[in-house]
């Protein structure tokens, strides 16, 4: 049994609305790096049963790589109250997943909404 869940366009919004906390894992089964970081994907989700772990297959649902700007695969994404707090490409070590996701556990979201705020005042204004 897979600890991480596959999110196409018709089940995205709605996985990323009811959790406050996602990591999404974009993929293809063509990619040797994507193959080498999934068992350590796997091994996070089953270590943090209490986030969901998410994977997007990039050939499957092009609409879904095309929204985020996925340009290269693999690439971990974080999402914490519909906002992305970290998106970066290539196969993570263990030790770098691991690091991240205490990082994004310890983000203060009250900060990172008043900064996105600020941000969008400031592109509205220019």
């Amino acid at each position: 049994m897979s600890s991480t869940i596959e999110l196409t366009k018709e089940n995205f919004d709605q996985t990323v609305t009811d959790n406050e906390f996602v990591l999404i894992d974009f993929w293809a089964a063509w990619c040797g790096p994507c193959r080498q970081f999934a068992p350590v994907y796997e091994k996070a989700a089953e270590a943090n049963p209490d986030l969901v772990f998410a994977k997007v297959d990039t050939e499957a649902q092009p609409e879904l790589a095309a929204a985020f700007e996925i340009q290269s695969i693999p690439t971990l994404m974080i999402v914490r109250d519909q906002v992305a707090i970290f998106s970066q490409p290539g196969a993570l070590p263990e030790p770098a997943l691991v690091d991240i996701i205490e990082q994004a556990r310890k983000l203060d979201m009250d900060e990172v909404r008043k900064s996105v705020a600020e941000q969008q005042a400031k592109n509205a204004a220019e």
